[in-house]
């Protein structure tokens, strides 16, 4: 076994042990729309926020497939807090396509939390030494404890084109709104975040296409380091992982409660013993085997091509994205198929099977996660049409 083996069985172990407290504290989180400090310092204690963080800094650097496997466990025991650890260690991971200058500033404590709005709905302009930023964005998951915030906005230039960047802000200097009221993933905290006129030096701020590609100059760590996955790859492969957790919850859950039960209304005193939970239940099963077998391939090829100090081609990256989308669908399929005979029961806000359905269905609304769009950028490409978008 390997160092890096043992550094990522440690934190998986870490992780596994505190799903039943992630559990215990998902209603909580609810309640106060934030998940627990506890949480937060839980996963800390545990190593997760130095997953992606470069070894040099004091990081684990732990390869994708391993942090997938890490959120997946998170997510088991909270599907809020699996979230955001997601947003913030892939944001974490993002950082590190900056300039070296940058990276010494954003990882000077490597057990970092990185917020992000990547929607562009801010405007960076010229000044001396950088831009000022301007703009504000919503659904920034986790920005309530985030020390960094990564945010996408517009750069007009003197031609009157416009190119995306994103730009690395301290979190103290932008404004944070009480705006996150909602009826899924409420424990994220995904609050509006506002900049005014904050200066961004120009060493923080990257173009769009160097993000996507992993192509930023002036550091250490190009080339064939095995962590050159690329931005649309990790986001999209870390968040299924995030789903592949709700929904094994989902199951278990729903395993645990079902025998003994009655079914309401007829003379079945033991739901298990029910030829239609028995065919709901191995559905749902094997729904969710098979996203994590799509998660299999793809993440091997996205390492693969790290590895060798490349980038997917265009048909990998569609395929990348569809295939990301699909397990999305299989993982919601899996629980709405559980949800649907699972009682009136289920309803009550202290059941914890309701909460990760009603955050499965409302995260699997996120603009660049829903299946349909992914899957329609796959089916482009597979019919020799271009894929109709930059976000590959």
């Amino acid at each position: 076994m390997t160092a890096a083996d043992t550094e990522t069985a440690a934190v998986l172990k870490a992780v596994t042990d505190l799903v039943p407290k992630l559990r215990e504290n998902g209603l909580a989180a609810e309640e106060r729309r934030w998940v627990p400090e506890e949480n937060v310092e839980l996963l800390e204690k545990a190593g997760v926020f130095r997953a992606a963080v470069p070894r040099r800094f004091g990081g684990l650097d732990l390869p994708l497939a391993d942090q997938v496997e890490i959120f997946t466990e998170i997510a088991r025991g909270c599907g809020s807090t699996g979230w955001l650890s997601v947003a913030w260690v892939t944001s974490g991971w993002m950082a590190t396509l900056y300039p070296d200058r940058t990276q010494e500033e954003v990882f000077a404590e490597p057990s970092v939390r990185i917020s992000g709005g990547f929607t562009p709905s801010g405007m960076v302009t010229p000044t001396e030494g950088g831009y000022l930023l301007n703009g504000s964005w919503r659904f920034n998951s986790g920005c309530r404890a985030a020390h960094w915030d990564l945010l996408a906005a517009l750069l007009e230039h003197p031609d009157g084109q416009y190119e995306q960047v994103f730009a690395i802000v301290p979190m103290a200097e932008l404004s944070i709104a009480d705006d996150w009221d909602v009826t899924a993933a409420q424990g994220t905290g995904s609050s509006t975040v506002t900049a005014e006129n904050v200066f961004v030096p120009a060493h923080r701020v990257a173009s769009g296409e160097d993000a996507v590609n992993g192509t930023s100059g002036d550091r250490s760590n190009t080339g064939a380091t095995g962590r050159n996955y690329g931005l649309v790859g990790v986001v999209m492969a870390a968040s299924v992982g995030a789903y592949i957790g709700m929904a094994k919850a989902a199951l278990e859950l729903f395993v645990g409660q079902v025998k003994g039960r009655p079914i309401a209304y007829t003379h079945h005193e033991d739901q298990s013993q029910h030829p239609l939970t028995q065919i709901k239940v191995a559905t749902a099963a094997n729904k969710i085997a098979a996203a994590e077998g799509l998660a299999a391939g793809y993440l091997k090829v996205l390492q693969d091509r790290a590895d060798a100090g490349e980038q997917p081609t265009l048909e990998e990256r569609a395929a990348i994205r569809g295939q990301c989308g699909y397990a999305l669908q299989l993982t919601k399929e899996a629980v709405a198929e559980l949800h649907s005979v699972s009682g009136a029961s289920a309803i009550a806000r202290k059941a914890p099977f309701q909460r990760f359905y009603r955050d499965m269905m409302g995260l699997s609304l996120h603009g660049m996660m829903a299946p349909h769009t992914n899957l329609e950028v796959h089916g482009r490409v597979l019919l020799g049409l271009d894929p109709d978008t930059e976000l590959l």
